[in-house]
């Protein structure tokens, strides 16, 4: 056959090059107008009044209170469900039983339920007007409203992250590292210390590292459960909202564009992981 008759007959999966430069056009104009532009906006409008007014509004009491609290939601909430993580993949991945299936489905439920209304079900569960809610109210612990009631959501919806970066890797680790160290003498928690870990201390990174973007950058659910108290009980996503309806364009945006350093620093360091650890696997295949 000639060389002019098999230019006609490309393979399927080879694109001309205008596909390719359509498709690349595409995506770029996609990311542009999703990702980037936003990213613009806010930063512009954080500044449009001068970097001086920016953080002069950052300055105000009701945003320190925010920062504070939605540093301190995370500092809570992600080390708990990166342990309760860790367990629930430990449990499916090592041990056979009835209703595994089940389990890993409720471990993506909070994927499939509206952050508010797993806040509602929290309100509905301790609130003030409820027997647990009440009870806990006259002894001193309010939980809706309050500090524990806002973590509690946050480890709702940010629970799946961690489990369901595990989950893939430890399956397909298998269990017989697990069993020989266990074989040779070695107790549980050595053997978890210084075989499990060590093989899935990326994915548990990654995990650890989209749950916290996550739990800073959480609304739907903290609104319901937070009551918005201004320098008690609002985030930093509530607190933006409240600035914005009132106005106060400047503060609201100086505020988003703190909320959007951090999920890019997030993502910096995911990057970071993600490149340490595929140059680790080639110098480990290099050998």
């Amino acid at each position: 056959m000639s060389d002019a008759a098999l230019t006609r007959f490309r393979p399927a999966t080879e694109e001309t090059a205008f596909a390719r430069r359509t498709l690349i056009l595409s995506a770029v104009l996609g990311l542009g107008i999703l990702v980037f532009a936003p990213l613009i906006v806010v930063f512009v409008e954080a500044l449009r009044d001068g970097a001086l007014a920016a953080v002069q509004s950052l300055g105000n009491p009701d945003a320190a209170a925010a920062i504070r609290l939605t540093l301190t939601i995370a500092a809570i909430s992600v080390p708990l469900n990166a342990a309760f993580g860790i367990a629930a993949a430990w449990f499916i991945t090592k041990f056979d039983f009835r209703g595994k299936a089940f389990l890993i489905t409720l471990i993506d439920l909070p994927f499939s339920v509206s952050p508010v209304v797993a806040g509602l079900c929290i309100v509905l569960m301790f609130g003030a007007n409820t027997a647990l809610g009440g009870w806990l109210v006259a002894q001193g612990y309010p939980i809706v409203f309050a500090l524990p009631g806002i973590i509690l959501a946050t480890m709702f919806v940010t629970f799946p992250f961690v489990a369901r970066e595990l989950i893939p890797v430890m399956i397909e680790q298998g269990r017989a590292e697990e069993e020989a160290a266990l074989t040779l003498g070695a107790g549980g928690w050595r053997t978890f210390w210084t075989v499990t870990l060590p093989n899935i201390r990326w994915a548990l990174m990654y995990g650890v590292l989209l749950c916290n973007a996550r739990a800073m950058g959480e609304f739907g659910a903290v609104a319901v459960v937070s009551g918005k108290i201004r320098g008690q009980t609002a985030t930093m996503p509530t607190t933006i909202e409240m600035l914005y309806q009132e106005y106060l364009a400047v503060a609201a945006f100086s505020l988003a564009a703190v909320l959007t350093l951090l999920a890019l620093v997030t993502l910096l360091l995911k990057t970071a992981l993600e490149v340490r650890h595929a140059d680790q696997l080639a110098a480990t295949h290099g050998r």
